[in-house]
C-alpha cells in the first residue's frame, strides 16, 4: 500500500475538478463517483474532491463553506515553462509569479476557487 498525504477540497462540480487536476496538473484519477466524490493523486499527495452531496461536504459547517487561504503546493523544475504551458491551456492565475528566499511561486485556482501554489525551489549553492 502506498502512503499518501491526503487533503480534501470541497468543490461545486466534481467532474470539472477531476478534469482540471488530471488535464492541467498531472494528477491521476483513482475513484470517480461524481457528482458526489472523486480522488486523484500526484506523487505522495491524494486529493479528495468532495461535491455538495458527499459526506465530507455535508459535515462542513455553513460558515466554512467558502474556499480558504490554504493551498496545496506543487513543486516544478521550471516555473516559467509551467506558467507558459498552463496559460496556453487557458488556465487563469490568481497572482503574478513572486520570488522569495526559498524560490519562486505563482497561484492559480481550481474551478471551485481552491488555491494551488506552483513552486520552483531556489537553486542551492
Amino acid at each position: 500500500m502506498t502512503e499518501y498525504a491526503t487533503v480534501r477540497y470541497l468543490v461545486d462540480d466534481v467532474q470539472a475538478a477531476v478534469d482540471f487536476y488530471t488535464v492541467h496538473l498531472g494528477f491521476q484519477l483513482n475513484t470517480n463517483v461524481a457528482p458526489a466524490f472523486a480522488d486523484v493523486t500526484r506523487g505522495p499527495l491524494r486529493l479528495l474532491l468532495s461535491g455538495p452531496t458527499s459526506s465530507g461536504a455535508r459535515a462542513t459547517p455553513a460558515d466554512a463553506a467558502m474556499p480558504g487561504r490554504n493551498r496545496i503546493h506543487l513543486t516544478v523544475d521550471d516555473l516559467d515553462a509551467e506558467i507558459a504551458r498552463l496559460r496556453g491551456d487557458g488556465v487563469a492565475f490568481r497572482s503574478d509569479a513572486v520570488s522569495g528566499p526559498g524560490g519562486r511561486q505563482v497561484l492559480l485556482a481550481d474551478p471551485a476557487g481552491n488555491l494551488i501554489e506552483i513552486f520552483q525551489p531556489a537553486a542551492r549553492a
